[in-house]
């Protein structure tokens, strides 16, 4: 039972940062600005980040539901802020503000906390750190796509 309020909690909580990301986004995707960047070739149809983010979230939320058992700690829980709290900004940095080389920064910091997060964290819950693969991975395609936007522009 705590294990599903915990998910459930998570699940809130990320896909209630998706929202206010969203929200801060100015258009995102769809903006004059950012269709108008040159981009990678590699950039995912606009579909594909709907798709991508709501499975990231469930497997994410679920994970730390698993790792929130084990360690209910202050300091889990400043690691999971500071996580929203990048993951929430990037999108209000990069597409409201065009701020590329801070929202790079940005997100190179979340993706090195959601590799610390597989890679030291999950010692608790060691069969659930692969929940954090496609968030992992798609982190390092936002890493690729934010840098080359950097680059080319």
């Amino acid at each position: 039972m705590k294990q599903l309020k915990l998910t459930f909690l998570f699940l809130v909580i990320n896909f209630g940062g998706l929202a206010i990301g969203s929200w801060l986004m100015n258009n995102g995707p769809t903006s004059d600005w950012y269709t108008n960047l040159n981009q990678a070739p590699w950039t995912p149809p606009g579909w594909a980040f709907g798709v991508a983010w709501t499975l990231i979230m469930i497997f994410f939320s679920i994970y730390l539901s698993k790792l929130f058992i084990k360690e209910n700690s202050l300091k889990m829980k400043i690691i999971f802020l500071f996580q929203f709290i990048l993951n929430v900004s990037w999108n209000y940095i990069f597409f409201n503000k065009h701020l590329v080389l801070f929202g790079l920064i940005t997100i190179m910091l979340l993706t090195a906390l959601l590799f610390n997060y597989f890679f030291k964290l999950s010692t608790k819950v060691s069969n659930y750190k692969y929940l954090l693969l496609p968030y992992m991975i798609w982190l390092c395609i936002a890493n690729s796509l934010n840098l080359y936007i950097l680059i080319h522009n």
